[in-house]
């Protein structure tokens, strides 16, 4: 697929240490909680099954999942909203960051402060998103021919192949719908959510390329990101 970056999954492919985990789980709670404003039951609600599916892969306790749902009901609970913001990187590349938050006037300047510090700066809306284009990304284990053929037969858009696995890409729409078709398929499905994925990927390595993986770890580490995506390759 044209754009698809080796630092898009850099994340998702490190091991999840346990200084980390409870971090984890409050970002995935906060997700799970904007996604339930439009039902509390994942059967009619996609958006909620997606999030849901992903707090299970991150093995994310019931009870964390529980109370995050009955956020919704919580008329005392701190209101949440989701933020997209535009940035670019060392080597100019174009960096997407998605947030759920409490306070944005906290936020930003907590976003805006980690770029600077590591060599990147915050950009107008709509001077980098213009570069992406979002789509479902499925991880399954299984590899090869077969794997391939599966895919393709479940609505895949393209297929490309990993180290730990096949990554599979769907329009936006139809991303559970595969991977529900991946599942009956008997294949084995580790990771599916929504990504921005470049249109067109920028060639990064050597000094700029280490500084770009600084910057991303710090911005994954701030309590209000949930996902980073970049257009570097």
């Amino acid at each position: 697929m044209s754009g698809h970056s080796k630092w898009a999954t850099t994340k998702r492919q490190k091991a999840v240490v346990d200084a980390k985990r409870g971090a984890l789980f409050t970002k995935i709670g906060n997700q799970i909680a904007i996604a339930a404003r439009a039902g509390t039951d994942p059967a009619m609600n996609p958006s909620l099954a997606m999030v849901l599916e992903k707090a299970r892969l991150a093995n994310m306790p019931k009870a964390n999942i529980e109370r995050a749902i009955a956020r919704v009901a919580d008329k005392n609970a701190a209101a949440l909203i989701e933020e997209v913001y535009e940035a670019y990187g060392p080597g100019g590349v174009g960096i997407i960051i998605e947030v759920t938050t409490d306070n944005k006037n906290r936020t930003m300047p907590e976003v805006r402060h980690t770029l600077d510090k590591n060599g990147g700066r915050m950009a107008e809306p709509g001077s980098v998103m213009f570069q992406f284009t979002r789509k479902g990304v499925i991880v399954i284990s299984e590899k090869g021919d077969d794997a391939l053929m599966a895919a393709l037969d479940a609505g895949a858009e393209d297929v490309s192949d990993e180290e730990d696995g096949t990554e599979i890409y769907t329009s936006a729409s139809d991303l559970m719908k595969v991977r529900q078709a991946l599942v009956d398929a008997g294949l084995t499905v580790t990771s599916a959510e929504l990504q921005y994925i470049a249109n067109n990927g920028i060639a990064v390595e050597g000094e700029t390329g280490e500084k770009l993986e600084k910057l991303l770890d710090a911005l994954d580490d701030l309590d209000d990101v949930t996902a980073v995506h970049t257009n570097a390759e």
